[in-house]
């Protein structure tokens, strides 16, 4: 069996990475090379790292993650959760940016 080269993509790191998290906020993180994923609930801060290094071809300097807790809505008189949303804030090499308005 061969070993994988540093930077090789694997099919994790399409799970890691579920879809950019694009709000006001996170546009004005954007300024600080900073890009906001929403990630799956149990990727780990290392995952994440090598899932945006290898998907996009940029350095990762740190990850910082927030888990949201899903809100309690009612739906024709009956209570129901959201699910937790578990989002990665991605600091960038500087210099370097992903454009989050175009596909992988």
């Amino acid at each position: 069996m061969a070993k994988k080269q540093k930077g090789d993509i694997a099919v994790r790191h399409y799970d890691v990475i579920v879809a950019p998290h694009i709000t006001e906020k996170a546009t004005l993180l954007s300024e600080h090379n900073a890009v906001v994923f929403k990630v799956a609930n149990d990727a780990t801060k290392p995952e994440i790292k090598a899932a945006v290094e290898a998907l996009f071809g940029v350095n990762v300097t740190g990850v910082n993650t927030i888990v949201q807790k899903g809100k309690t809505k009612k739906w024709k008189g009956a209570d129901y959760t959201r699910s937790d949303v578990k989002k990665a804030i991605v600091t960038l090499k500087d210099g370097q940016s992903i454009d989050v308005t175009t596909g992988i």
